[in-house]
């Protein structure tokens, strides 16, 4: 997978292939966060098999932007590919720069829909489970069990639930 690499200003200076990039390089991301008409929040569980976060809870959907996408070229790809979801329009939100574990910008997508767990298209590669979580819910878990959710989910929570 080829991958824009970026400037502390999301400009791209350079490519490379995902495997090749280095711990300071600053790379692109996305996430969608989709609600339901319940106040609920759908969360994914990562396949084990997934280098980064594997067996994790996260976002519904995230994915690396690759060469030649924009955000939100790869949030919708990444929205069919994982959990099946196509003709989506999400709303654009947060954008912030991570500088933590790995260097990289993240952009938070939002959707809301109402569907059962049960109907998703999961691609088991990337995911394991989905399920629905009032939003006190995963703030409580979060916070009994944070070493069951992705790096990051403590900011993620903040920046979402602002």
């Amino acid at each position: 997978m080829i991958i824009p690499i970026v400037n502390k200003s999301d400009r791209i200076i350079g490519y490379k292939d995902r495997k090749d990039k280095l711990p300071e390089d600053t790379y692109r991301v996305t996430a969608l966060w989709i609600t339901n008409s319940r106040d609920e929040i759908l969360i994914a569980r990562r396949s084990k098999e997934r280098k980064t976060d594997g067996g994790k809870w996260g976002p519904a959907v995230a994915g690396t932007v690759e060469k030649g996408e924009t955000y939100t070229s790869n949030i919708i790809k990444e929205a069919y590919e994982e959990i099946g979801l196509k003709d989506i329009k999400p709303k654009k939100g947060l954008k912030r720069l991570a500088t933590k574990e790995h260097n990289h910008f993240a952009q938070w997508y939002f959707l809301t829909i109402d569907k059962d767990v049960k109907k998703f298209n999961i691609d088991p590669v990337e995911v394991a489970e989905l399920r629905w979580i009032k939003k006190t819910d995963l703030i409580k878990d979060f916070r009994l069990h944070p070493s069951e959710y992705v790096k990051g989910m403590s900011e993620i929570l903040k920046d979402i639930y602002k």
